[in-house]
């Protein structure tokens, strides 16, 4: 069920715009507001969990389907070959600042290690 002030779930129901570039019956990738790289994507499954370890839990098959999602992108934006990173920050601790699963596809550019 959608959350109704939940930002991301407006976006899965189309009522605040956002530059789709996959949607699948489960999960929609869409354009950061705000990228940190070249290509900087936010997947996300269409269902409202608040972060990963929600997902993880949540049910079967649905994280596999946010990850192959955020393959896929990788590979339509052209950054799978050469290298890509997929970040799920989970808690305010870890910056999380939407309480809506979503997975960062960053590519594009060099990313260094730690990542700050």
């Amino acid at each position: 069920m959608p959350v109704t002030d939940c930002l991301f779930c407006k976006i899965v129901a189309k009522e605040i715009p956002a530059e789709i570039v996959l949607e699948n019956d489960r999960a929609l990738a869409f354009r950061d507001i705000n990228p940190q790289a070249p290509t900087h994507v936010l997947v996300i499954p269409k269902e409202h969990h608040a972060d990963a370890a929600a997902l993880a839990a949540a049910d079967d098959g649905l994280a596999d389907d946010v990850l192959k999602a955020a393959h896929a992108v990788a590979v339509q934006e052209g950054v799978a070959e050469g290298g890509y990173r997929v970040v799920f920050n989970t808690g305010p601790g870890a910056g999380q600042t939407v309480f809506h699963v979503h997975a960062h596809v960053l590519g594009g550019r060099a990313l260094t290690w730690p990542p700050g």
